[in-house]
């Protein structure tokens, strides 16, 4: 049974980055933020309408990488375990986008929170310098503190374990091994 380990917290936190090195580590594969490539081929205005898009894109993708892991026998431990497939942003982050940003979460993202399943969530702490990215919009570290606050309270209040990431590059490497160990 494919393991689904989840990447969330707010922007320029470090989670693709995470993701690639988990993916590198396990000697797996990632899926990848769908929105980043949305904004950048229709342009970084987007709509609220734009979210549920993006939502969609998100999810098809998600399940286009689970398939082809599936089909492939998927990746196995030397103890005959899967290797997991990690995430690179869930509905819960769809949620807070379209929270934070409209007020208002489209009727689908909710469902899909509570029909998706997970084994770990892995939170990225603000602790990173911010890195500026065209596609980045809350540099402050005011709004960076509320957004990862938002976060972790759904981690707390959601039944899937989880972890905080934080510390540099490699502190985040070795705590996000530790907790996919064990839940492998």
């Amino acid at each position: 049974m494919l393991k689904k380990v989840v990447i969330i917290g707010p922007e320029s936190t470090g989670k693709s980055t995470l993701c690639e090195q988990l993916a590198q580590h396990y000697e797996t594969t990632w899926c990848p933020e769908f929105a980043r490539e949305y904004l950048l081929t229709n342009g970084i205005n987007y709509e609220y309408d734009d979210l549920l898009t993006i939502a969609k894109g998100q999810l098809a993708l998600e399940d286009e990488y689970t398939q082809a892991l599936e089909r492939n026998s998927l990746p196995m431990l030397e103890d005959g375990g899967h290797l997991p497939l990690f995430i690179d942003t869930d509905m819960y982050v769809m949620k807070v986008w379209s929270e934070f940003v409209f007020n208002k979460c489209h009727r689908y993202i909710l469902d899909q929170i509570g029909e998706r399943e997970y084994d770990l969530y892995l939170l990225c702490n603000i602790d990173l310098p911010w890195v500026e990215d065209e596609l980045r919009e809350y540099p402050d570290p005011h709004t960076r503190k509320k957004l990862y606050q938002i976060y972790k309270d759904i981690m707390l209040n959601q039944t899937v374990p989880w972890v905080e990431i934080s510390g540099d590059y490699e502190q985040r490497l070795a705590k996000a091994i530790t907790a996919v160990d064990q839940l492998l």
